[in-house]
């Protein structure tokens, strides 16, 4: 478990742990899908390795919040979350507690995770192509 520093570690593991694994099960099946078929192996690597950057970006805003010096701005957060980090970033919003109160920041963030679930819904079973624009 990762420890932040009020020492409290992570409130209820094991629920947020399947919450998270139940919203990461679409965009991983759909991904790897799309891999298989040899559609595509972008979004697949692409949620890894944004994921890793979304980890990197909160982890630094945090550590800069401490030491009240220049931080990351909310916009470049949820771009990174939108380009398919939001599993990294809600990873790190609890593992660091950061950016868990501000309501204002949890909509949007909240929101990107919605449109992700609806992509994916309408991907893999829906096929209306509602994101075919994109």
């Amino acid at each position: 478990m990762i420890e932040p520093r009020n020492g409290r570690g992570i409130q209820n593991p094991r629920l947020k742990g399947l919450v998270f694994l139940g919203l990461c099960a679409l965009p991983a099946v759909g991904s790897t899908l799309l891999g298989l078929r040899g559609i595509s192996l972008i979004p697949l690597a692409a949620y890894a390795i944004v994921s890793l950057l979304a980890f990197f970006l909160y982890w630094n805003d945090k550590r800069k919040a401490r030491t009240d010096r220049w931080r990351t701005p909310e916009n470049i957060l949820h771009a990174v979350e939108l380009a398919g980090g939001w599993p990294g970033a809600l990873l790190a919003q609890q593992a660091f507690r950061h950016k868990t109160r501000k309501v204002s920041y949890q909509l949007v963030f909240w929101i990107i995770v919605l449109l992700h679930q609806v992509f994916w819904i309408d991907q893999l079973f829906l096929g209306t192509g509602l994101f075919s624009l994109f």
